[in-house]
């Protein structure tokens, strides 16, 4: 199985079972991850949870260090010429998942949707959540078609994923807004922009990446 994301990557291919709060296994997810960079996504994870910077659900970074972390690009940018883009992911469809199964089924889907950015990101890019069902991550030194190719092999990853529900599958799917940040930009103008793109992708049919 090959994927091309620009350059060759060494990655170990696994399926990964998903439990319940019992730990009774409900599914499995399909994780092509980047062995060198488990080790730093662990780290992470547990600095995050120290600085109280650590969303408890997802164990994704919250809004208060994504926040920061944009800001950080935005000046590494400034002084350096360092390139880096955002990518907001939305959920498709998240409030029909939680009336029809119910919140907990619903904080399940954000965890295996999460568990799947923690699991796939590079070491040197940040996913968090940004709040409800909408994820953010904060891709450096990235050119237009590497934020399409990121973005789109986690869509992938996502799509091709189940959760085991009442004798069949529960599948979702994510549509993405990715924008690569400008010189002029602020916080707000680069969410506002990838706020936008994800609509549009919304509209054109969801679990699909637009670029901007």
């Amino acid at each position: 199985m090959h994927h091309k994301l620009g350059h060759r990557i060494p990655v170990s291919v696994r399926v990964s079972p998903l439990t319940d709060g019992d730990g009774t296994i409900v599914g499995g997810i399909e994780l092509f991850t980047d062995i060198s960079h488990q080790a730093a996504n662990r780290l992470r994870v547990q600095e995050l949870e120290e600085l109280a910077l650590l969303d408890r659900l997802t164990r994704l970074a919250n809004r208060t260090y994504l926040e920061r972390e944009i800001a950080s690009r935005l000046e590494e940018q400034k002084r350096y010429a360092v390139p880096f883009g955002i990518l907001l992911v939305d959920i498709d469809h998240f409030k029909r998942v939680n009336d029809t199964y119910g919140h907990d089924v619903g904080d399940d889907v954000l965890r295996f949707v999460a568990n799947t950015f923690l699991s796939n990101n590079r070491a040197f890019d940040v996913f968090g959540r940004w709040g409800g069902e909408e994820f953010v991550g904060v891709i450096r030194n990235t050119d237009d078609d590497g934020l399409r190719a990121i973005g789109d092999r986690l869509r992938t990853l996502v799509r091709s994923s189940y959760m085991a529900r009442e004798g069949g599958r529960l599948q979702v799917t994510v549509s993405v807004g990715a924008t690569l940040a400008r010189p002029t930009d602020s916080i707000g103008s680069l969410l506002k922009r990838a706020d936008v793109l994800l609509y549009e992708s919304k509209g054109a049919g969801r679990d699909r990446l637009t670029l901007g």
